[in-house]
């Protein structure tokens, strides 16, 4: 295979549930392939935990999964509906070898994927991936099964949530508490629908939960992160303090102050810079970002004498240069934010609790300390593509695009393939929000043209 990985892409596998590679068939030989890995790497019997969040196939996936790790020797311990950070908190908890997480975070109920956590609670090594599918591709793992009393064995943690909620209510400082507090939180019939209120509300907050009521298909349904509006909404009508909106699996949030202004990824990122700087606890005084953040939150981050270093679009890749770097605080725009002062990955609902502690340790409104990030104009689109070529194979695409990078001068322009979905997202960024949108459309025309779905 050498360096090409036909299944993963930056987020594990994902597709449409029951359509290749999204089926029970591929979820059994991953289960093995992943445990036939760890269990050559242990001298004792080794356990691969599972979670999962509310999607309507995850029955068939989990159940697919547990066969294929206990055939190999391995025992699965089921968590049930976990949001994606508990799930790699547990797995470094429980000294497991390995975690599954069965989610599409924010895609549609009707998608489905697979990522694994290694030991630490750390994403799997690309080099890790490649060798899951080489074990896919060839004979095996059928030659290594295992036989007798060595078959693994599989068990439920039945207070997984619980558990989760203890280590995110020892982030927040124990000699603050949410009294006083109305918040809005935004479930998104999603994997964090019954630990969010839980955890606020026991710290003190009077809570408005929205999206608690997951029935398989409604996960991410006009909810959540991908709809803040829904959340700024009943803010406004429930005189709230804050809001917040979690995805599907919680791994991202949004948020919106007392006046339902949205507040995303950059602005949190700011928020929570300016706090640990202050403190003194910015390492090396840098935030890790990607390509799609806004130019603003660079400028804002010079002004109170912190760096920001870009790396490409997905949190495995902001993770990756935190621990190269040494660095504690990174993100995305779309709401992933990493702390690894606590966590090994974004954690939606962690991200929230650390603003909400500077909310009540400064006695300030949101709406006052998200100040100070000016967003130069940004238009986002996503173009929906049948195939994924190389861009610069596309003539009237790369036209398009130098034709908007004139046009914007000093902004910026990206064009790039989803890794998680079958899209092409054309980021403009400058000073003239009309030019943006033109030349914006011009990309997206093209690439209509040249490889739309």
């Amino acid at each position: 295979m050498g360096e090409t990985r036909k299944l993963f892409g930056t987020d594990g596998i994902r597709g449409r549930a029951n359509d290749f590679p999204m089926t029970p068939e591929v979820a059994l030989q991953l289960g093995r392939a992943i445990a036939h890995i760890f269990r050559r790497s242990s001298s004792t019997r080794p356990r691969i935990v599972i979670g999962k969040d509310t999607r309507l196939s995850n029955y068939m996936f989990e159940t697919a999964l547990q066969a294929g790790i206990c055939s190999m020797g391995v025992d699965a311990v089921q968590l049930g509906v976990l949001p994606t950070p508990g799930i790699a908190f547990l797995t470094a908890g429980m000294r497991a070898e390995a975690g599954v997480v069965i989610s599409a975070s924010h895609n549609p109920y009707d998608d489905n994927g697979i990522k694994f956590f290694a030991a630490d609670g750390y994403k799997l090594p690309d080099d890790v991936e490649r060798q899951i599918e080489e074990l896919l591709d060839g004979p095996h793992l059928f030659e290594h099964r295992a036989h007798g009393a060595e078959i693994g064995r599989a068990y439920r943690i039945q207070d997984a949530v619980g558990r989760y909620a203890v280590f995110l209510k020892s982030t927040f400082p124990r000699q603050l508490a949410l009294d006083g507090l109305r918040i809005v939180v935004d479930c998104a019939n999603g994997a964090a629908y019954k630990v969010a209120p839980e955890v606020l509300y026991e710290l003190g907050a009077e809570v408005i939960p929205l999206g608690t009521n997951p029935d398989g298909t409604n996960i991410n349904d006009g909810a959540g992160a991908l709809h803040p509006d829904v959340m700024a909404k009943k803010v406004r009508e429930m005189r709230a303090d804050v809001g917040i909106a979690l995805d599907g699996d919680a791994d991202r949030v949004i948020l919106a102050d007392a006046d339902g202004r949205i507040l995303d990824g950059d602005h949190i990122l700011l928020m929570l810079a300016q706090h640990l700087m202050n403190r003194g606890a910015l390492a090396d005084n840098t935030v890790v970002a990607t390509v799609m953040s806004n130019l603003g939150l660079e400028r804002a981050l010079r002004k109170v004498g912190a760096k920001m270093e870009r790396v490409q679009v997905g949190d495995r890749y902001v993770v990756e240069r935190m621990r190269e770097g040494g660095f504690n605080l990174g993100g995305e725009q779309s709401g992933h934010i990493v702390l690894t002062d606590f966590a090994s990955t974004g954690d939606g609902l962690l991200a929230a609790l650390q603003v909400l502690a500077l909310m009540a340790s400064t006695k300030r409104p949101l709406a006052e300390l998200a100040q100070g990030l000016e967003h130069v104009p940004q238009v986002l689109e996503g173009v929906r593509v049948a195939r994924k070529p190389p861009l610069e194979t596309l003539p009237t695409v790369v036209a398009a695009i130098e034709a908007a990078q004139l046009a914007v001068g000093d902004g910026r322009v990206l064009v790039r393939y989803s890794g998680t979905e079958k899209k092409c997202r054309v980021m403009l960024e400058g000073d003239d929000l009309a030019v943006l949108r033109t030349h914006a459309d011009l990309i997206g025309d093209a690439l209509k043209r040249e490889i739309g779905a």
